[in-house]
């Protein structure tokens, strides 16, 4: 029990604050309802998305991925190369954090390419470390890819296409140079071969098969256009029923992620206050205007310095009034999804591996991690900007 109220206290503690300054009126009706109108659905697609990966995971849909990646292409001894299926871990990371999320990637990736890394005698840092990566900075090419781009969506009124249309040539930046930049790092780690382990089979074949294609019916839906909060809801309904009838056992509060969710509400309703007050001309000076080349080079990097000093969510919350223009959105996104490398706390993706890491007895530097991270964000963020300006964004 004190275990449980500690793990809640900071975001229980945030939204009161929050609730209070609604109720003490430092925060206007006006804006709250505004807040409410743009929040509400990204907080639902959150909470119902959480319900689907939390069920699909339940299924064993995940696994029986991951058993397919160790498996593809063995040799006549029963192996494979280390550098394919490192290749299959960097796909599946990059998929499932453009149509799933990021914090999919590193609550499900992390430990099924983990694991399986282990179990086939393969030093698991360069998967881990693949996962982590990829789920931040492929993060950018659609809305459902990241919290901040649902934000930016909805502040836009872009359709899902008109979205990734902008988006695609820096996202395409986002998945290429961290890819070669991981490549080089490990590619010694890389070489030679392995043993594909054996993972036990399926005990309900019903569910993997029903829960594989509300998935793959899901992927479609999301990039359909209709509202992700009422595609990811349906899928999350149809998951339940289906799990209610054959393993209510697999229900727990722990599907529904209440931390974030109420840290998240805590944040929103304390930086629209904030911003009532004057936080827009403060940040204005800071991040500057324009959308010149070196004006998006700018933003981006305010954007990434703010996002690894706080969080990437408040980081992008505080800025989005100072970049009022899709390119100037795009830049900031760039900055807040590509750029929270650095430090561990810089988005709640890198606390969800660690967090996996840790239970699975893994051990990662955080210097060492800040460093690559660092060096990485350097070269890349440049980069995304640029492609961003001759793309015309």
């Amino acid at each position: 029990m004190v275990t449980f109220a500690r793990s809640f206290a900071v975001p229980l503690s945030l939204c009161l604050l929050g609730v209070v300054l609604l109720a003490a009126g430092a925060l206007p009706w006006g804006d709250f309802l505004e807040l409410a109108d743009r929040t509400g659905p990204v907080l639902l697609f959150v909470a119902s998305m959480s319900v689907v990966t939390y069920l699909g995971d339940r299924a064993g849909v995940f696994h029986a991925v991951g058993r397919a990646m160790a498996s593809t292409g063995p040799g006549r001894d029963g192996g494979g190369r280390v550098a394919m299926l490192w290749i299959f871990v960097a796909v599946l990371s990059v998929v499932c954090t453009v149509f799933l999320s990021l914090d999919t990637t590193a609550v499900l990736v992390t430990p099924i390419v983990v694991r399986l890394a282990l179990s086939a005698g393969i030093a698991p840092l360069p998967f881990a470390l693949t996962a982590v990566w990829l789920a931040n900075t492929a993060s950018l090419l659609l809305p459902v890819s990241n919290l901040t781009n649902l934000l930016a969506q909805n502040r836009l009124d872009l359709t899902t296409a008109e979205f990734a249309r902008l988006a695609a040539a820096p996202a395409l930046v986002g998945v290429v140079v961290p890819t070669a930049f991981l490549w080089v790092i490990f590619r010694r780690q890389l070489r030679g071969g392995f043993r594909a382990p054996r993972g036990p089979a399926e005990s309900d074949r019903f569910l993997l098969v029903g829960t594989s294609v509300v998935l793959l019916v899901l992927l479609v839906l999301l990039v359909s256009g209709i509202p992700v909060a009422i595609s990811s809801t349906a899928a999350a309904l149809v998951l339940a029923a289906g799990f209610a009838w054959r393993r209510p056992s697999a229900f727990t509060w722990r599907m529904v992620p209440w931390r974030p969710l109420l840290l998240t509400a805590g944040l929103f309703l304390i930086l629209q206050t904030l911003h009532a007050h004057g936080l827009s001309e403060v940040l204005a000076r800071v991040a500057g205007g324009g959308e010149g080349l070196g004006d998006l080079m700018r933003l981006a990097g305010v954007g990434a310095v703010a996002a690894n000093a706080v969080n990437n969510l408040p980081a992008y919350l505080a800025l989005e009034p100072v970049a009022g223009s899709p390119a100037r959105l795009m830049a900031l996104l760039i900055g807040v999804n590509l750029g929270p490398l650095v430090s561990p706390w810089a988005s709640l993706a890198t606390l969800l591996w660690h967090a996996q890491l840790t239970a699975m007895g893994v051990r990662v530097s955080w210097w060492g991690f800040a460093l690559a991270g660092l060096l990485l964000v350097v070269a890349m963020l440049p980069l995304a900007v640029l492609a961003l300006w001759l793309a015309g964004g």
